[in-house]
């Protein structure tokens, strides 16, 4: 979900064009509460259960018994501050200027940072029971699609009951 705001009107689209703004007022409310004029972030919205675990699944219907947060826009990725274009920049920076644009926020919150060892993080990920993760050069520039600078690692069969999928 790519959050844009410029001035005070915020918009939130999906990476397939669909727009989401009217669908999460909270996080469009927060998004203009940002200390900048002008951005762009590059994220996903996700709601947690009790044990802090990610259910996007809850986003289309969430469960009225389970203790839940309120939609969170997890960033990944800065993209553009006060009309600077930041993709080019190498990650490093980027993720620096995203972590003091949302500090302290309870609703935007930076995507969280692995161990910089592969194996190490890939630890982290089956401890954690996390769908999986994004290994990223420090020094890349933004891209939107995969590259041997952005790999995307998931874990197999990852919660496939739990968020409705099965096995072919």
């Amino acid at each position: 979900m790519v959050a844009e705001k410029a001035d005070r009107e915020v918009t939130l689209t999906s990476r397939s064009g669909l727009d989401h703004t009217r669908r999460f007022p909270e996080l469009v409310k927060a998004v203009a509460e940002l200390d900048a004029s002008s951005l762009i972030l590059d994220g996903e919205v996700a709601i947690f259960d009790r044990q802090v675990v990610s259910r996007f699944e809850w986003l289309r219907n969430r469960p009225k018994d389970d203790v839940s947060t309120p939609p969170m826009y997890m960033a990944f990725d800065l993209l553009a501050l006060e009309g600077d274009d930041l993709r080019t920049r190498p990650q490093r920076e980027r993720r620096q200027a995203l972590e003091q644009l949302v500090a302290g926020h309870r609703l935007i919150i930076p995507a969280r940072q692995l161990p910089a060892n592969g194996l190490e993080a890939w630890g982290e990920v089956v401890r954690g029971n996390y769908e999986g993760m994004v290994a990223k050069d420090p020094a890349s520039a933004y891209t939107p699609g995969r590259t041997l600078s952005w790999l995307k690692v998931k874990q197999r069969n990852y919660r496939q009951g739990a968020r409705g999928f099965h096995q072919e």
